[in-house]
């Protein structure tokens, strides 16, 4: 999508821009300290994303409403309820979960991952909240990362130095975890700009919000894998990968290894194949009227009569008067009828 033509439409959207990176930060320490004084530590991680979540949305849309004017601030930020949004949730997250199969057959086949199944009737409730978890978790880094933020940079940088920008963004935050590598930032920055394509393809976090949930959930609860660094997320399963750092990641998982990387880097061309359908719906130019309202029919009247000439005026039609017809004299009227005798 192309940027305001105007300096000061950009200036503006620009400052918005900084306003929402400035309240990511904002929200993210108001929604740590909310979930610590409300709930336990076992359900902290959980009422973390819930809360930020809610704060990042709310919040982004009134910005929306008050700044930009937008009517539906929300489906603005990317959240439309439109036609075929589960399926387009259904697409990204099979995108996810066939990168992250490629990425473990590899483990299984040249090294082995040791598992640790847990049957505790507990452990799959457990299971459940951290499916939770990730779906919101996901949803905060595509709202924060290629919501109302994203757009508003967009429309100052176009959209790929949008993407750009904001993947350093991303891997920026994510240096913030102990344990990183450059090879995990690379991924991060991949990831992110694969992310980001497929908002800017569908104009909609749901393929998006498909990938992000199923790359990292279906590591942590299916394969009990390591997601930035963290191996405690599933309850059920505990996997233990074994072969060299490039393959696996060591501890901190499949974020910081190069097959990942390569993975990612292969999931670009199958993802803007994938959301061609969609770009050719959501992202044909809307022609928006403009200017002076023309009577085209009195426009061409006026042209053919400069170049014909004024015709003459008709003439004025004829009006013809019929004489009355004379009345009959007095005395050729009988006084009587003809039959009174």
């Amino acid at each position: 999508m192309s940027a305001p033509s105007t300096t000061g439409g950009r200036l503006r959207a620009y400052l918005e821009f900084v306003v929402a990176v400035l309240f990511f930060f904002l929200a993210r320490s108001t929604a740590h300290r909310a979930a610590a004084s409300l709930v336990s530590q076992a359900w902290f991680p959980l009422a973390d994303q819930a809360i930020f979540l809610f704060l990042l949305i709310v919040v982004f849309a009134a910005f929306g409403l008050v700044f930009d004017r937008q009517q539906n601030p929300v489906a603005a930020q990317g959240l439309p309820l439109r036609a075929g949004w589960r399926a387009e949730a259904g697409l990204g997250m099979a995108v996810g979960w066939g990168a992250t199969v490629i990425c473990v057959l590899p483990l299984a086949l040249f090294g082995g991952i040791a598992i640790i199944l847990s049957t505790h009737l507990s452990a799959w409730g457990w299971l459940v909240a951290d499916a939770v978890f990730f779906a919101l978790a996901a949803m905060v880094e595509e709202v924060a990362f290629r919501g109302y933020g994203f757009q508003r940079f967009e429309s100052v940088v176009g959209s790929i130095g949008a993407s750009i920008g904001f993947a350093v963004f991303y891997a920026i935050v994510q240096t913030l975890q102990p344990g990183t590598t450059h090879i995990s930032l690379g991924v991060s920055i991949v990831f992110s700009f694969v992310l980001s394509m497929a908002y800017v393809r569908t104009r909609a976090l749901w393929v998006s919000w498909g990938i992000n949930f199923a790359w990292k959930a279906s590591r942590a609860l299916l394969f009990g894998l390591a997601v930035s660094g963290v191996s405690s997320h599933s309850p059920v399963i505990e996997g233990d990968p074994m072969g060299p750092f490039w393959l696996t990641g060591g501890g901190y998982g499949l974020d910081a290894s190069w097959l990942a990387l390569l993975v990612l880097l292969a999931t670009i061309p199958v993802v803007y194949r994938l959301t061609r359908d969609l770009d050719f719906r959501y992202n044909v130019p809307v022609f928006v009227p403009g200017g002076i309202a023309v009577d085209l029919d009195a426009a061409a009247r006026r042209q053919h009569e400069t170049a014909m000439g004024a015709a003459a005026p008709a003439p004025a039609p004829l009006v013809q008067i019929l004489p009355a017809a004379p009345a009959p004299p007095a005395d050729s009227v009988p006084d009587t009828p003809p039959n009174a005798h």
